[in-house]
């Protein structure tokens, strides 16, 4: 089985292209998702959080207040990294169960785990082929502000918060550029597809 890394950062068009990616048939992970899941009330991520953050970051339904949580770490580094070191390590851990399986299931397969974070937290090192997806600039800065209904000043402060594009992307083994329309990185991810075929191909033969 092929594993891909797949990443850019926020609001350059990741979704559309896991989707496509999807329907052609490639097995896709969210992070996020895990992320959401490795914390979700009742899991031993959840009690970790609230031993180190306090009950305050709660819903009333246990849940996990993102919201308050976000705001706690926004700014400081430091209580940023110590929620990293309670989520990360069990994000590896469930993606690494989901491949587990996939290659039982279907050892001649490709599976895509996308993550935002993945080379800041250096994750990326894990797989083999790492797709980076980014955007020009400025569609970045109009579809975060159209996205999140963010003033302008709003979506530049989460843009500088995060790693830039440039940088990103000189961990690519393969760029997806979603500048133009959807139909148009469309079929920028149909050959990308045809690519990690000829790849997971050649794997299995070695």
């Amino acid at each position: 089985m092929l594993t891909v890394g797949l990443t850019g950062s926020i609001a350059v068009g990741k979704s559309h292209v896991c989707r496509v990616l999807s329907e052609a048939g490639l097995h896709v992970l969210d992070a996020d998702q895990t992320a959401r899941e490795v914390v979700a009330a009742g899991t031993d991520g959840l009690a970790e959080i609230v031993r180190n953050f306090g009950d305050d970051v709660l819903q009333p339904d246990g849940e996990l207040d993102r919201k308050k949580l976000g705001a706690i770490i926004f700014g400081d580094p430091t209580k940023r990294e110590l929620l990293n070191s309670i989520v990360h390590p069990r994000v590896i851990s469930a993606q690494n169960d989901w491949i587990e399986k996939l290659e039982k299931s279907d050892p001649n397969g490709i599976a895509v785990i996308d993550a935002a974070l993945m080379i800041e937290s250096g994750g990326y090192k894990r797989f083999p082929e790492i797709i980076v997806v980014w955007c020009e600039p400025e569609i970045q800065l109009e579809r975060l502000m159209r996205r999140d209904h963010l003033s302008e000043g709003e979506a530049k402060q989460r843009i500088a918060a995060q790693m830039p594009q440039e940088e990103k992307m000189r961990f690519a083994d393969h760029l997806i550029d979603t500048s133009g329309s959807l139909e148009e990185t469309r079929g920028k991810v149909l050959k990308l597809v045809e690519h990690l075929r000829e790849l997971a191909n050649e794997k299995d033969d070695n």
